[in-house]
């Protein structure tokens, strides 16, 4: 049984979003679940405050804030 890891990317739409969504995507395993959140949309914008978000773009894994040295490790 394979466990599935949740990666959520929390983005405004701005071009360094889509270019963090879209190396997420790739990076990503076959057994990884990726969900883009909108930060417009006000209770994307709690739930990103309560994980310690405070700038976009920004990637959770599996609940975890990722750090610019998680991210490296990971892609």
């Amino acid at each position: 049984m394979t466990s599935t890891r949740k990666v959520e990317v929390f983005s405004a739409g701005c071009t360094a979003c889509e270019e963090t969504i879209e190396m997420v995507k790739r990076a990503a395993c076959p057994s990884c679940e990726v969900t883009v959140h909108d930060m417009k949309d006000i209770d994307v914008a709690k739930r990103a405050k309560a994980l310690g978000i405070r700038s976009v773009p920004a990637v959770v894994i599996d609940g975890q804030l990722a750090d610019k040295n998680a991210m490296a490790r990971w892609t």
